[in-house]
């Protein structure tokens, strides 16, 4: 199949791009480079089927162009991460919501297959034992700027299904939570690749709040594969699916196994959410998925553990931390240290 995938150089869209080449399938990303790296996807660059463009997803003529291209678009492109979303809200809502209503709309011209990524935030501060699909969301109030991301998100998905509705477009909604792994960066508040940084530079491992509250962890290798089986599912479309993990771990637990696994001296220290954040911060005490109906659908069943992903992760920061002539290689290629000037369609 020929497959589109924006956001294709941020951390999961890099990933998922590895294994639709490998299943054999022509992939083109199309990223900005906004929160998405180079170096992501330069391993790619040699790849028989993969190409990659430069360009904003607001490019209404170059879309039409790649969506009309496609078989299947996987829409990752987003803006993401909560220090991101409380720093620059109106980017935020902007990036999410217009991006995807210009890929929709793309898409409905001639009834192509999205895949659209959506998140474990839309759950909001529902304190149910765990998150099912068809369950209330439940936001904060608008003044708060954390609940910008959530509701953009949940504006997604409601265009996505009126989409699928009314003009038939197959539409998949798949709610990620907290997926982590290699190539992940700390920049935008993701709490493993910060702790790992820290834990192997012997830095204090920042939590934030109380470090009481508890999340899933989702390896980002679980993560696309259940994404693509869930995709290529003849009767998925109008679905919605929640991909996460299975272990359950407070944010202290977390940096407290870090250390362990990574036999590091660093001290934990707790910073308050107003001085990580902003004054009124509110966090979800419990982000906990029901992976029932996936588990039905595609017999999904996570492989990785917590330890994995902090190894996993600290392996790939370590060589991110080496001298540039000592990077031979990440586990999925080799990285060249140039970097092509040139913008447009490359292969």
């Amino acid at each position: 199949m020929k497959i589109l995938v924006t956001g294709g150089a941020g951390f999961i869209g890099s990933h998922l791009v590895e294994y639709l080449l490998t299943d054999g399938h022509e992939v083109t990303i199309v990223d900005d480079l906004s929160t998405g790296r180079m170096e992501n996807i330069l391993h790619l660059k040699d790849k028989p089927g993969f190409s990659y463009v430069l360009e904003s997803i607001f490019s209404r003529q170059l879309m039409s162009e790649l969506v009309d291209l496609a078989d299947v678009v996987f829409h990752l492109a987003a803006a993401v991460g909560v220090k991101l979303i409380v720093e620059d809200p109106v980017s935020t809502l902007e990036t999410n919501v217009k991006g995807t209503e210009v890929i929709l709309e793309m898409a409905a011209k001639k009834k192509k297959r999205v895949i659209l990524a959506s998140t474990s935030e839309v759950y909001g501060k529902s304190e149910k034992e765990s998150f099912s699909e068809g369950d209330d969301l439940i936001l904060g109030p608008t003044i708060k700027r954390r609940w910008s991301y959530a509701a953009s998100k949940i504006l997604d998905e409601c265009l996505g299904l009126a989409y699928f509705r009314q003009k038939g477009v197959p539409v998949v909604i798949l709610r990620l939570f907290n997926t982590v792994g290699p190539r992940q960066t700390g920049q935008y508040g993701m709490v493993v690749p910060r702790f790992v940084t820290w834990a192997l530079r012997g830095e204090p491992l920042r939590v934030y709040g109380d470090g009481a509250q508890t999340r899933t962890l989702t390896h980002v290798k679980d993560a696309v594969h259940a994404m693509i089986r869930i995709a290529t599912h003849p009767v998925s479309p109008g679905e919605i699916f929640n991909i996460g993990g299975k272990e359950e771990i407070s944010i202290l637990d977390l940096a407290q196994r870090t250390k362990t696994l990574l036999k590091s001296s660093s001290p934990i220290t707790f910073v308050p959410y107003e001085e990580a954040y902003e004054a009124g911060f509110e966090d979800m005490k419990r982000r906990v998925p029901d992976i029932s109906k996936i588990q039905t659908w595609v017999n999904y069943i996570p492989r990785f553990t917590i330890d994995d992903m902090i190894l996993d992760v600290a392996e790939h920061e370590r060589i991110l931390q080496a001298p540039l002539l000592n990077r031979r290689t990440i586990r999925s290629g080799e990285i060249r240290s140039s970097i092509p000037h040139s913008l447009g369609v490359s292969r």
